[in-house]
């Protein structure tokens, strides 16, 4: 019993050395991988904003049932405790279009002299 359970944490203490020393030479991540896992971020982080925000409105529509509810029944409701507003996130908008460069727009001397009649 003894040989049979150190024999499986010997193992497993040296397939654990091999999976490490694997991940290890891993190379880096190009710049394409990063900006993915970026997007990725963003967007999990925009859904968490946007869930957020369904739970609010949820949580105000569900206190505004219960306060009419109570009002019907001629009961006495709790005052409602002050929170602040739900905050909509809005569309999602990805971060690395923001950050992208926008096409050049030609200088004022340049569009002058587009727009100057040719000889």
């Amino acid at each position: 019993m003894r040989v049979a359970r150190f024999a499986a944490v010997l193992t497993a203490a040296l397939g654990s050395s091999f999976v490490i020393s694997a991940a290890a030479k891993l190379p880096a991540l190009s710049d394409e991988a990063k900006a993915k896992a970026a997007e990725a971020a963003a967007k999990t982080a925009w859904s968490d904003k946007v869930a957020s925000f369904q739970l609010c409105k949820a949580m105000n529509k569900a206190a505004t049932n219960y306060q009419t509810a109570m009002k019907q029944a001629g009961k006495t409701a709790a005052t409602p405790i002050d929170t602040p507003a739900c905050a909509d996130p809005g569309p999602y908008a990805s971060p690395t279009a923001a950050s992208a460069p926008a096409a050049p727009t030609p200088t004022a001397a340049a569009a002058t002299a587009a727009a100057a009649p040719k000889k």
